[in-house]
């Protein structure tokens, strides 16, 4: 296979000739450019790596394609050519090596175009989506893995891959585990509490103290309305609403409800001031407290934020401390999400699901939604499962998390276009140019302590962007960032020891995240213990935990995780 097109009878210099006229098609994108030295020079590495990796394979005709020179990035070995499958046969070694190395000349001909930087994004994204689905492992007559299996089980895991095949497709989305394996209430989301309070957008738990004493000032989690709570609540091991209750705080959490229907038209201003402000002044209500802490993960975040700076305008400052774990605040810089975004793909949006469309708002199928946060990570979250599930015939194992990531959500078309135009598209939140709730936004008016998370690895919400947040707020902020992506570095319990967390001496914070990084320091472990430790001192004195959930205006409805969540989109 060249780097343009199948077919692998092809020689290297029919291959330069299909990248000069790539480069020709590239050229005619508006603003790229392919510089004619820059072209000239992977031509001439192209031809020698793949003389070298002919050589070679005559050479050694049982070496792996990950033995092969010239065809890796940084020396990392790819997992998808690792069996011994791939080194048994010289054809299908040859091709796995081939295929590499094609890979990495069209990744280098899209980083060596000169134009406009998001331009440039979107021709680097298209590629990469291109050659991650181009992988010979995931055609079957390719992948001798899968031909070794279905031999060996006499066509078994392929009756049993097209039987899964047939089921993913019933069930409208890839199985990326076993969902048998789990039920919410069961063996996720069981931390105890009760719903004490409900409405069209969201049901209020309050968790059960496991404690004798809690701290008076009360503690509001409000998660992403894009994904279901429970992944702060997942097994009790991994449980970050467990590990808040353990450490004697008085806990509520969000649970949002899975819309319908009969909320096609609900917009942004709803979900702010009939969700999260609702919420804020309940569980002032029920603890009789002045005073709250709250918390917002992704979404959450920003939502919370905007809920804040609302209640700054109308002089109200309910909220004592405010923690982001991986939140968007200033929109400048949004990472691989960019590529998606634009006024005409945001237009289109507004007139078929927004107030514009037929009938004033529809749904996004959280489905749609799903697909694209894979796509994302496309050889991690698609074809692994398209290899494993349909031409190996593998059930997935069952992991919680990757139960949850499959549990989409639907989202109001309405909230969903403004919050594209606002936020992603014209970053307005930061600008002081919004109105909310009749309220004109000022993030600079929330003057509270801060903790603000960001993870290394986040391919959703780059950690320079949350870092952006401590130039945006007042007050005394606090900045960690902690190691992996966007879940699995929030979702990190102290008790297994993984991972490590960045913090800076002083709290210092300047204009520029990298000056940040070069005077952090490396700390071993989650950065649960830390945030912990920062909370306590923002949670007031202790008092006898209360002996039920609610109070005698708002009773108990019924047990967590309650019905909301357990809604299917």
């Amino acid at each position: 296979m060249s780097p343009l097109r199948g077919g692998s009878g092809r020689n290297a210099v029919e291959a330069t000739s299909d990248m000069a006229g790539m480069v020709g098609v590239m050229n005619t994108l508006d603003g790229l450019n392919m510089p004619q030295q820059a072209l000239a020079d992977l031509q001439g590495r192209y031809l020698h790596d793949a003389a070298n990796l002919w050589n070679h394979v005559l050479r050694s005709p049982h070496a792996g394609p990950n033995d092969a020179p010239g065809v890796q990035h940084d020396k990392i070995p790819d997992r998808r050519f690792a069996s011994s499958d791939w080194t048994a046969h010289t054809l299908s070694a040859f091709c796995a090596q081939m295929y590499l190395l094609n890979a990495r000349t069209l990744m280098e001909m899209a980083d060596r175009l000169e134009g406009d930087a998001r331009t440039r994004q979107r021709v680097r994204f298209a590629v990469q989506q291109w050659v991650d689905a181009a992988a010979p492992s995931n055609f079957l007559p390719l992948n001798p893995e899968a031909l070794r299996k279905a031999i060996d089980s006499k066509g078994e895991s392929l009756s049993k891959g097209l039987q899964q095949l047939l089921s993913d497709v019933q069930q409208g989305h890839m199985s990326q585990t076993d969902e048998r394996g789990f039920e919410i209430g069961v063996n996720v989301a069981t931390s105890a509490g009760s719903v004490v309070f409900e409405n069209e957008l969201f049901q209020l738990i309050e968790y059960k103290p496991l404690t004798q004493q809690v701290y008076a000032r009360p503690m509001l989690f409000v998660p992403p309305c894009i994904n279901k709570y429970y992944i702060l609540d997942l097994q009790p091991d991994n449980s970050m609403i467990r590990y808040c209750v353990e450490q004697g705080h008085r806990l509520f959490v969000i649970s949002w409800r899975n819309p319908d229907p009969s909320m096609a038209q609900v917009g942004w201003d709803q979900y702010i001031e009939d969700a999260v402000i609702c919420a804020i002044a309940l569980v002032q209500e029920i603890c009789g407290s002045e005073k709250i802490n709250a918390l917002g993960f992704c979404v959450g975040g920003t939502m919370l934020s905007t809920a804040l700076a609302v209640l700054a305008a109308r002089g109200k400052r309910p909220v004592a401390s405010l923690t982001l774990l991986t939140t968007l605040l200033d929109f400048s810089d949004t990472g691989v999400l960019d590529v998606f975004i634009d006024e005409s793909m945001v237009k289109m949006r507004e007139l078929t699901l927004g107030p514009a469309s037929p009938g004033g708002g529809s749904l996004l199928r959280g489905q749609e939604l799903a697909t694209t946060f894979s796509f994302l990570r496309p050889n991690d979250l698609v074809w692994n499962y398209l290899v494993g599930n349909y031409l190996k015939g593998e059930t997935p194992p069952p992991l919680d998390l990757l139960y949850w990531n499959s549990d989409c959500t639907n989202l109001p078309g309405p909230m969903f276009c403004w919050y594209l135009r606002n936020t992603y598209l014209e970053n307005k939140l930061v600008q002081g140019a919004l109105e909310v709730c009749g309220e004109k936004i000022d993030l600079g008016s929330i003057k509270l302590p801060t903790y603000v998370y960001g993870s290394r690895e986040d391919h959703i919400v780059p950690w320079e962007a949350a870092y952006r947040n401590t130039q945006v707020l007042a007050g005394k902020i606090r900045f960690v960032l902690g190691a992996s992506g966007h879940i699995a570095g929030v979702i990190n319990p102290p008790a297994k020891g993984k991972r490590s967390h960045w913090v800076s001496p002083g709290d210092t914070l300047p204009a520029n995240p990298r000056q940040w990084q070069d005077a952090a320091t490396e700390v071993p472990g989650s950065w649960w213990r830390d945030w912990a430790d920062w909370l306590r001192g923002q949670a007031g004195k202790r008092v006898p935990a209360p002996r039920s959930q609610g109070s005698r205006k708002y009773k108990a409805l019924e047990p967590a995780p309650g019905r909301y969540v357990r809604q299917k989109a």
